[in-house]
C-alpha cells in the first residue's frame, strides 16, 4: 500500500465531509470508538478465557489401550462357476428383473 501523505490525508478528510456532511462525522468517529472499545474489550475476555481453559485442560490422560492386531483377510475362494454361467445367470436375472417391471424382453 502507497504510503499517505498530508495532501492524500487532507483530500480524504474533504471527501469525508462532503459525503457526510459536518454534523454527522463527530457522530460516526463517536459510534466508531464505541465499537471499537467493545470489540476491544471481547478480544481480551476471549483470550483470557481461553488461557484459562488451556491450563485447567492440561489433565494427565491415561495411556491408550493396547490395540490388537488386524486380522489378516483370508483370500478369496475361487470362483466355482464358468464364465458362460456367470453369463447366463445374469442374464436370467435380468429377465426377471424386466418380468417384475412389465417390459419387453430384447431382441
Amino acid at each position: 500500500m502507497p504510503n499517505l501523505g498530508v495532501p492524500e490525508l487532507l483530500i480524504i478528510g474533504l471527501l469525508l465531509v462532503l459525503l457526510f456532511g459536518a454534523k454527522k462525522l463527530p457522530d460516526t468517529a463517536r459510534s466508531l470508538g464505541r465499537s471499537l472499545r467493545i470489540f476491544k474489550s471481547e478480544t481480551t475476555k476471549l483470550r483470557e478465557d481461553e488461557e484459562t481453559t488451556t491450563a485447567t485442560a492440561t489433565v494427565v490422560q491415561p495411556p491408550p489401550a493396547a490395540v490388537p492386531a488386524p486380522q489378516p483377510i483370508p483370500p478369496a475362494a475361487p470362483p466355482t462357476a464358468t464364465v458362460e454361467e456367470q453369463a447366463r445367470a445374469l442374464e436370467e436375472q435380468a429377465a426377471r428383473l424386466r418380468a417384475q417391471a412389465g417390459a419387453p424382453k430384447p431382441q
